[in-house]
């Protein structure tokens, strides 16, 4: 989920900036959308200058080319008369790629707002900071920057009898037996290598080599970023951790399972090991 190159990044709306804008209004994960006009089935959010229904902590989270974006909290679970509330993670092929990323900015905004409205400190309220991108206890001085959780993912491939082969795993969490690379967060102390390495270990049992960085991406669940490898297999025979693996195999690259969304960084990372075994 990649925010695009005509997204300026704010936190704050410029003195300058057109009034209205687009609303990206979130209600419990859920973003207030509406039918794209003359298409039924593409999704947009509320332009104008108002988000349409009762909102806390309205800021501006940035320019989508020249139109102001805000991020809202919905203080209503009922959406009104020709909008619905949609789970944002099934906005991925609804609304437009632009719109899904910048409403990924949206939540991880209002999420930073909802978390951090006391210090963690001196439990004294907080307030806006920095020019709105930090949070500061007034009482004992202690500043809050948004929080973003490190995780790793990694496609390890290998040569079997037939060509290249994907270790793909399914986990417990995944209702719809979508398979995907091993990922898993980064703990204290952990460079992002040696992280990979034990999540390896810990999830299926095998020892790896060559480790390639590969690419990165929000991911606003609430507020990871993921850090994609590619490394190849070195050892050991698949053994999946209890409670956090389902299934692991080998799948050659011509036969692969579900896989993820195209917009998520685990599709663009088994999808150029394809091509690479491919070439």
């Amino acid at each position: 989920m990649l925010l695009p190159a005509s997204f300026t990044p704010l936190w704050s709306a410029p003195a300058s900036s057109p009034p209205g804008g687009l609303w990206f209004v979130l209600e419990s994960g859920r973003l207030l959308t509406s039918a794209a006009a003359g298409q039924a089935d593409t999704l947009t959010v509320p332009q104008g200058d108002g988000p349409l229904v009762p909102v806390d902590g309205a800021r501006c989270i940035g320019l989508l080319g020249e139109v102001p974006c805000w991020a809202a909290r919905a203080r209503t679970e009922a959406a009104p008369p020709g909008f619905t509330l949609e789970p944002l993670r099934r906005l991925f092929d609804r609304l437009p790629d632009e719109l899904v990323a910048v409403a990924g900015r949206a939540a991880q905004a209002l999420e930073f707002d909802r978390t951090h409205r006391h210090c963690g400190a001196c439990a004294a309220p907080t307030e806006e900071s920095d020019g709105g991108r930090a949070r500061r206890c007034p009482a004992c001085g202690e500043v809050y920057y948004a929080r973003l959780a490190p995780a790793m993912m990694v496609l390890v491939t290998r040569q079997g009898p037939a060509g290249r082969e994907l270790l793909l795993a399914t986990g417990s969490r995944s209702g719809a037996r979508i398979y995907s690379a091993l990922a898993g967060f980064v703990e204290p102390s952990e460079s992002l290598e040696d992280c990979v390495r034990r999540e390896v270990d810990e999830e299926v049992g095998l020892q790896i080599r060559g480790l390639r960085y590969f690419g990165s991406e929000c991911w606003p669940f609430p507020h990871s970023l993921m850090v994609a490898f590619l490394a190849e297999y070195a050892g050991g025979d698949i053994r999946c951790q209890e409670g956090e693996i389902v299934d692991a195999q080998w799948f050659p690259v011509g036969r692969l399972p579900a896989l993820p969304h195209r917009l998520s960084v685990a599709r663009q990372l088994i999808d150029h090991a394809v091509a690479e075994a491919e070439r």
